[in-house]
Order: structure tokens, then C-alpha cells, then sequence
């Protein structure tokens, strides 16, 4: 069976909550070794964390979602670098800037984005990025960053942005995930992307409950459907789905390297 990792889920939200270890045992029947449930609120982190905590191969991240970005400016690089204390917390974020929905103001998105990227430095965990219609903004700023500061892990996640913005994460020593969106009929030029990516700085995701894949299009995705997206990555890149697997489980480990190896 094919080894895969869903990097990006969010097994905390509502979606889940009533049948949440049919969902896990799921995900282990399609051969999924490992999780990453992400944080959106740090407010809500006790439930993420407790969420890690029931299953062995779940993992969580900390940290404020772009949305949310204005409702806790309170929350500091110290805080985050505090909470992500413990073995079960892989990842910072998700942090970011999303300019499609707005939601919260763009100030408040940049200044809470920094801080995480100022956690993730100083903890040496992986910075889970949101970024949508903000190639330019994103740039600068891991550019500034990077550049000012120091480097720091990071992936780019749900990729859905330009060529030029996958490249300059690649050129930080950044990775780019995948997710549903690389199955849709509409996403060439996101296969195209990832076509062209190194074989050693991609990752698959679902971004549970959102974006499931077909034959699942329209309906809530869970983490057993990542590996209809590395059917699609694999096909689009040549290889075989066993090939992307294996690639890609390796780089998470890699890159989250907190998480402790499966070793079966």
C-alpha cells in the first residue's frame, strides 16, 4: 500500500466532531501514517492539542489563520513559541495573508504574519503559510524576512498562487503543498507548477473539511482523499502514486521534523 501524509486537515472543526475515529480510521485504511490537524484560532489550541493528543499518528500546529488575524493581535511571538512547548505540536500557524476574502484587515494580516514567521525561527518549527491573491505582499515579506532575520522553515500550503511565488518559496528553502485544487479541470496552470517543482519540496494535503478531490468533488473532504490528489500530482509529474508517496512522506518528515517516524 502507498504511504502518504496528509500534512494539512483540520479535524477540530465541526464537520468532524461526531464521527471523528471513523474519519482517523479511514485515513490508516488508505494507507495515511500521519496528521497534521491545524490550528486557525490559538484561542481554540486546547482543543487542537487535546484532538493530537487522543490519536498517536495526529499531529497539531499553533497558531492564527489570516482571518482571524485582528482577533488576537494580544497573542505574541512569545506566546506561540510558549504553546508550541510538547512533542504533539509539529508546526506554527497557519499565518498569512489572504486578499480574496478580507476578512481581516491587511495591517492586521501582515503584522500577525511576522510574528508567526518570528515564532517559527525561534522554535525551528515549520511556518504553515496561507497566502491567496497576495503573490506581491507574500514575496516581500519572506523575502524581507529571510533576508533581515535569518531563514526559517516554511510551506506554502493549498498552493493556488502564481508561478513566481512558488519559486521564490522554493529559492527561501521553502516547500509547496497541494492540495484538491491541483484535481480541478480548471487548475492547469497549478499542475503545471507543480510539474516543474523539485521532487524534494512538494507536499500533499487535503485542507479537510474544504476542497475534496473527485470522484468526492462538492462533497466534505477528509483526510483518506489525499491520496486522490497524489494520484493527480503523480500523473502529472510522471511518476507512480508509490513514487510520490514515498517523496512526499519524506519531506514532511523532513520539514515537520518534530513528528516522530512511523515505523512500520
Amino acid at each position: 500500500m502507498t504511504v502518504l501524509v496528509d500534512s494539512h486537515c483540520h479535524l477540530d472543526f465541526p464537520d468532524f466532531e461526531v464521527e471523528r475515529d471513523d474519519i482517523v480510521a479511514r485515513a490508516r485504511e488508505a494507507g495515511l501514517v500521519r496528521m497534521v490537524t491545524i490550528s486557525t484560532h490559538v484561542r481554540k489550541f486546547d482543543t487542537i492539542r487535546a484532538i493530537a493528543d487522543t490519536y498517536d499518528d495526529v499531529f497539531c500546529s499553533v497558531g492564527t489563520h489570516p482571518h482571524n488575524a485582528d482577533q488576537e493581535l494580544d497573542i505574541t511571538a512569545d506566546d506561540l513559541v510558549r504553546l508550541a512547548e510538547g512533542d504533539k505540536v509539529v508546526a506554527i500557524g497557519e499565518a498569512g495573508l489572504d486578499y480574496f476574502y478580507d476578512k481581516a484587515p491587511r495591517e492586521a494580516q501582515a503584522e500577525g504574519f511576522r510574528r508567526h514567521i518570528d515564532a517559527a525561527r525561534r522554535t525551528g518549527l515549520p511556518l504553515v503559510i496561507h497566502a491567496r491573491d497576495a503573490d506581491e505582499d507574500m514575496a516581500r515579506i519572506l523575502t524581507e524576512e529571510t533576508e533581515g532575520k535569518g531563514a526559517f522553515p516554511f510551506v506554502l500550503h493549498c498552493f493556488s498562487s502564481g508561478r513566481a511565488l512558488a519559486e521564490t518559496g522554493i529559492s527561501l528553502g521553502g516547500y509547496v503543498s497541494f492540495s484538491g485544487i491541483l484535481t480541478f479541470k480548471k487548475s492547469e496552470d497549478i499542475r503545471a507548477i507543480a510539474k516543474d517543482m523539485p521532487a524534494d519540496r512538494i507536499l500533499v494535503e487535503t485542507d479537510a473539511p474544504y476542497l475534496a478531490p473527485p470522484p468526492h468533488r462538492g462533497k466534505r473532504n477528509e483526510p483518506s482523499y489525499v491520496k486522490n490528489t497524489a494520484q493527480v500530482l503523480a500523473d502529472t509529474r510522471g511518476v507512480s502514486l508509490d513514487e510520490i508517496g514515498t517523496a512526499t512522506t519524506e519531506n514532511f518528515y523532513r520539514l515537520f521534523s518534530r513528528v516522530t517516524r512511523h515505523d512500520g
